[in-house]
């Protein structure tokens, strides 16, 4: 049994790098594309997450850094552009591995909720309103857009989850067996681009 759940998370690793699905879709996908029983066990998120460190390190060890800096970049330009509500990189871009296919995800932290939908609409900027699972489990408004990255030439998925301004207390620490905070402000990511560079 185990070697099926690994047989999964390889084939979900594949199709999260080349095809730019989340981890959730991915899993699911891989089940149907090995043929595997409906019910058969998944990989946890950190398998899966391992996987996919391998898999870029093997098939895309000569482009995947420089469209993860692009795209941290680009992030940076979003979290100033709202840095009033406390924004926060999380996901593939933030753990590291995003390639040209991912979106960005953002994690606002707002004294009002609809503060952020507000300065969008403010800004003439489109975006498509949605409900999604929040990391504490309970629903929360995502904002969805897109914005043009000119170092890739492509346009990406900006999406911004919005939070209640008490939801940052605990939301720093880590979480299951990765040493790295899940989420990072505009300081934590502008040291990591400070590292790619050096």
């Amino acid at each position: 049994m185990e070697s099926l759940t690994q047989e999964i998370a390889a084939a979900a690793a594949r199709l999260v790098v080349e095809d730019g699905l989340d981890y959730g879709a991915a899993k699911r996908r891989a089940v149907k594309l090995l043929g595997a029983p409906a019910r058969a066990p998944l990989p946890d998120n950190d398998t899966l997450e391992a996987e996919v460190r391998a898999y870029l390190e093997l098939f895309c060890g000569e482009t995947q850094p420089a469209e993860l800096a692009a795209l941290r970049r680009l992030a940076l330009v979003w979290m100033d552009r709202l840095a009033e509500f406390r924004p926060y990189l999380a996901g593939a871009v933030w753990n590291g591995t995003a390639t040209r296919l991912s979106d960005i995800h953002l994690q606002l932290f707002c004294d009002d909720p609809k503060s952020a939908e507000i300065s969008l609409i403010d800004h003439g900027i489109a975006y498509e309103p949605r409900t999604v699972r929040g990391f504490n489990g309970q629903s929360v408004e995502a904002l969805s857009f897109s914005s043009l990255c000119p170092e890739l030439g492509e346009t990406i998925g900006i999406h911004l989850m919005i939070y209640d301004h008490d939801d940052l207390r605990g939301a720093l620490l880590p979480r299951g067996s990765a040493s790295r905070a899940p989420r990072g402000n505009i300081g934590a990511v502008n040291k990591l681009l400070q590292e790619t560079d050096a």
